[in-house]
């Protein structure tokens, strides 16, 4: 009698990174060649658990080093409680249980959700990471999504005609910390969809089919400059790693030249311990240089690897892209090619990041905001500023926003001159600069209009630098007006918002005499004026009774 494994095959679909262009992973598919094997899954949860532990098995056949993705059904991890089988196969391969993802794939309705949840935290807990797969196309209910808090998101593709729920999802992803990929895509316009969409991973027919032979190239279309990724101040550093080539710490010099020679693209080698915790780090050319010298072989190639290796540099999962660069930058200069191994939160790799990566995205990056640059002060303009507040509001976070402009400039034009004008616009922009750094956005809107983005305690180092500092121009002594609109969390729904609630303010601290400063909070009536004297606001044309948005 045959049994369902003798018809069964898998065939291995790439999971591209968007923005390396590099294979991230494989999903591996069940390819039945008889009969309806995944609909009996969905009845059987034994059966879809020993669907993927043969999933894992097919893919060690194939030798691969890449990541896996493997799905199970919702309902089978509630009633088995966990994957008991593929915890002791993923140790028998010789993989870590962080170099697999388990998509959990819809229906989801009638699933003990409860269950589901405690499944989901012991597989978690054993270093599995977690997909929610099927976004847009299955019955995921919303508040078990987010009680997931799933490593990756999988959104079918057709969502992306529906650019508000992809936005939605991003800002989810960046909620939970999630990685966000996008799933069937078949033509480069979905392709240029989901990076404007800011989606990380992508699959589907365009970059590779599935196939019996996991391939390592793949099709990505070149980045278009109107369709790039949604801009970030700080990507991070999960949109930037890469596969890692790991063996564990006893490995000899042989071992890892042997796997270095079968894997021409792989850079480097991370020797971890029986946790996943890299102990060194082997660089691809100077462990080969070695081991190519005069009697290296002979010398080496039994000895343990660990003797050819450097201490790893490692970031966390939650780095950003720069905290990445300040990392390469200490120690020496012969280390600068390296990978830098990413870390979870108990130490164990999940995957490296290449300088190269890095460099390119963010020189990317940079080019795209010079282009908004005000040419005068080179400060970004107000796209970028209420691009930032957008992100605070979907973030849930409060901020203050102020608006700050020189009194009376075109007399300052008239009498001094356009050069002198120009000077002291640079000169009140070098000093918001150089009083914000680090913890505020400054932007320079037009004119001598400027934008600063602060939280509310940042505010008197603000007022210090451009308040109380003496400013003239062509020997005339200059004033400046400061207008505040502080926006506890849910106060405002977007820019537009606290835009409005910031103009009246502006308003009032014109009306005032000698350097002003006015502030307000959105929601609440009235204002208060902390800087300034003369014409009151109710004679500015503000009514100091009417809340603020």
């Amino acid at each position: 009698m045959h049994s369902w494994t003798d018809t069964l095959r898998f065939a291995f679909q790439p999971v591209v990174n968007l923005r390396t262009g590099g294979v991230a992973a494989l999903e591996i598919l069940a390819r039945p060649e008889s009969g309806d094997i995944l609909a009996e899954a969905r009845r059987d949860p034994e059966l879809d658990g020993r669907l993927v532990v043969s999933a894992l098995r097919a893919a060690v056949r194939k030798e691969t080093m890449l990541p896996l993705h493997i799905n199970v059904f919702a309902a089978t991890l509630a009633d088995l409680g966990g994957l008991t089988p593929l915890r002791d196969a993923v140790r028998e391969a010789g993989r870590m249980p962080w170099e697999v993802t388990l998509d959990v794939v819809p229906p989801f309705a009638h699933v003990p959700q409860q269950a589901l949840l405690e499944a989901v935290a012991a597989l978690r807990g054993q270093g599995f990471r977690i997909s929610a797969d099927g976004i847009g196309d299955g019955d995921v209910p919303l508040r078990l999504l987010t009680d997931l808090a799933p490593d990756l998101l999988k959104l079918d593709a057709s969502l992306l005609a529906r650019p508000a729920a992809v936005r939605a999802m991003r800002t989810l992803c960046e909620q939970l910390g999630a990685l966000l990929s996008v799933e069937g895509v078949e033509t480069e316009l979905q392709c240029a969809a989901a990076m404007s969409a800011g989606a990380q991973l992508a699959q589907g027919e365009l970059f590779a089919p599935p196939a019996r032979i996991p391939m390592a190239d793949v099709y990505v279309p070149p980045r278009s400059p109107a369709h790039g990724a949604v801009p970030r101040s700080d990507p991070s550093v999960r949109e930037f790693v890469r596969p890692a080539a790991l063996l564990p710490v006893t490995a000899s010099a042989g071992q890892v030249r042997a796997l270095l020679t079968c894997s021409p693209d792989v850079s480097g080698v991370l020797l971890v311990d029986q946790a996943g915790v890299p102990v060194r780090s082997v660089h691809r050319s100077r462990f080969l240089l070695t081991m190519s010298g005069r009697y290296g072989h002979a010398l080496y190639a039994d000895r343990p690897a660990v003797k050819l290796g450097d201490p790893p540099r490692t970031v966390g999962v939650d780095a950003t892209a720069w905290e990445v660069l300040d990392v390469v930058a200490v120690g020496g200069r012969d280390r600068t090619s390296d990978d830098v191994a990413v870390v979870d939160h108990y130490g164990r790799c999940v995957g490296v990041v290449r300088l190269a990566d890095l460099v390119r995205a963010l020189a990317e990056t940079r080019v795209e905001e010079a282009a908004g640059l005000n040419p005068l002060t080179r400060l970004p303009g107000s796209d970028a500023i209420t691009g930032e507040v957008d992100r605070r509001i979907a973030d849930g976070r409060g901020f203050a926003l102020s608006w700050l402009d020189i009194d009376h400039f075109k007399q300052v034009n008239d009498s001094a001159g356009f050069a002198a004008g120009d000077e002291l616009i640079r000169s009140v922009g070098r000093a918001l600069q150089q009083a914000v750094t680090g913890h505020a956005r400054v932007g320079h809107i037009g004119g001598d209009d400027f934008l600063v983005l602060a939280d509310e305690e940042g505010l008197q180092p603000l007022v210090a630098a451009v308040l109380e500092a003496p400013w003239s121009a062509g020997g005339r002594p200059v004033t400046l007006s400061l207008a505040t609109v502080v926006c506890p969390p849910g106060s405002v729904s977007d820019h537009r918002q606290a835009a409005a609630c910031l103009a009246p303010l502006k308003k009032a601290a014109k009306s005032l005499s000698g350097a002003s400063w006015v502030l307000g909070r959105a929601g609440l009536p009235g204002l208060e004026v902390r800087r300034g004297s003369g014409a009151t606001p109710a004679q500015a044309g503000y009514a100091a009774a009417e809340p603020l948005g």
